[in-house]
């Protein structure tokens, strides 16, 4: 009979091993099941099974990608309105729309942009560093004249990717002729349009506020000082046709007027965010206001309007507004190339106001306005187009204004015919329609 073998410290070595390795193996199989759903998730299997029946029996091909977009796609749409998956495409789509950026030289130029007239350059710009001003003539564009270009092609060559750019032959309202060196750049488009005194004699201004973005609060500081400049005071500040944007350029421009108190707030699963108001900041509190909105006024607009409703600094004026009062969170996915984004919490306003219309059944608006005024259905893509074109900004105005009075020429878009801004004028003197309407 053989004696037992006698393991030494090696054997014992080798059984400890193999013990720590079933130990670790049995914690990277937890850790994975955490990580990595099983495939015995009933979920998982029955759309897998419901992918593989569309794919199999569905009239043309379709690929597991296409599946899969679409079933993220209908996950986060069925939530609310407003949530939404971007599978790759989309989300390149959605990168050039939010960034409100284009390429170019950053020049308005007189209809028909071919003929090369500059009304001005926008601020910050390519075409202003270069040195373009208010009322020059192109003469050259890259060695050609402009007898060799047509609306399109004009346009391609100031966005020419070139980074060394190329030169313009210029000549000024004065007639000195000058080259420029100009080099294309990602523009900013501006969101605060339309500045100007409406009424000299009265000191009453007007501007729009057609989106909001990083750059609106610095835009609206250096427009209020052109207007202040001019004698400001009473304000018509125009958010229609504004769906929103940046809630920190709407919560800068509230504490403007808003001396005291909340701005608004935001509440959802979480703790609820409140912004305030900041004395310090408030350097236009008392100033007359009235504000025109109507069913495109929307989210970050609305956080605004409220704010200055609640708080009894102005007037609203128009229609009611759309009322969307969502926080959304956007989230990359990388690998993927895509992106998602779920509505996370409500805005409120300092009274306590859900500006979204979804979350009560019986409301189909957001804010009511103080002074309703409709427009007619024939004013409203006048007014529009009006909104959004792009408009000179306080530092060339100016230099327009004069070359308008010298030329006779028409260089500065009018005013479209507007019942509610005229509303708006005669709240500001203290005269009140009698078509005012229920705002609170």
């Amino acid at each position: 009979m053989e004696a037992p073998e006698r393991r030494g410290p090696a054997g014992a070595s080798n059984s400890l091993n193999f013990v720590l390795g079933l130990v670790v193996g049995a914690l990277l199989l937890m850790i994975g099941r955490e990580l990595w759903p099983s495939s015995e998730d009933p979920g998982l299997q029955h759309f897998a099974e419901v992918r593989d029946f569309a794919r199999e029996a569905f009239v043309r091909e379709v690929t597991d990608e296409q599946l899969l977009n679409d079933a993220l796609r209908g996950m986060l749409a069925g939530l609310d309105p407003y949530s939404r998956y971007y599978g790759p495409s989309e989300t390149e789509e959605l990168v050039r729309q939010t960034g409100g950026r284009y390429r170019g030289i950053g020049a308005v130029f007189r209809t028909p942009v071919e003929e090369g007239l500059v009304l001005y350059p926008l601020p910050d710009s390519p075409a202003l560093r270069a040195g373009l001003r208010v009322g020059d003539q192109v003469l050259l564009l890259g060695g050609k004249t402009l007898d060799e270009y047509d609306g399109t092609s004009f346009r391609a060559a100031l966005a020419d990717p070139d980074p060394d750019g190329f030169e313009l032959l210029v000549r000024g309202l004065d007639g000195t002729e000058r080259t420029l060196s100009v080099v294309p750049g990602s523009i900013i488009d501006p969101s605060v349009r339309h500045t100007r005194m409406i009424s000299s004699e009265l000191g009453i201004g007007y501007l729009a506020v057609t989106r909001f973005s990083s750059e609106t609060g610095d835009e609206f500081g250096r427009a209020i000082e052109y207007l202040q400049g001019r004698g400001l005071k009473a304000l018509v500040l125009d958010l229609r046709y504004n769906l929103g944007g940046a809630l920190p350029a709407a919560v800068e421009i509230a504490r403007r007027f808003v001396p005291s108190g909340v701005i608004v707030s935001t509440e959802g699963r979480g703790d609820p965010v409140v912004y305030e108001a900041n004395t310090q900041d408030a350097d236009l509190a008392g100033l007359p206001l009235a504000v025109l909105v109507n069913a495109s006024t929307a989210s970050a607009s609305e956080v605004l309007a409220g704010a200055l409703q609640d708080h009894r600094l102005a007037a609203l004026v128009g229609e009611p507004t759309f009322g969307k009062g969502m926080v959304q969170a956007i989230r990359s996915f990388d690998e993927a190339g895509a992106r998602a984004k779920v509505t996370t919490s409500y805005y409120y306003s300092p009274t306590h106001r859900n500006f979204e219309r979804t979350a009560d059944p019986n409301r189909e608006h957001g804010l009511l306005p103080d002074l309703a005024v409709p427009l007619l259905p024939e004013e409203r893509a006048p007014m529009r187009g009006f909104l959004h074109g792009y408009s000179p900004g306080p530092k060339v105005l100016p230099a327009l204004e004069a070359w308008a009075e010298s030329s006779g020429l028409d260089l500065i878009p009018p005013l479209p015919v507007d019942a509610q801004l005229e509303s708006a004028l005669d709240l500001l003197q203290g005269r009140r329609p009698d078509s005012a309407g229920q705002g609170r």
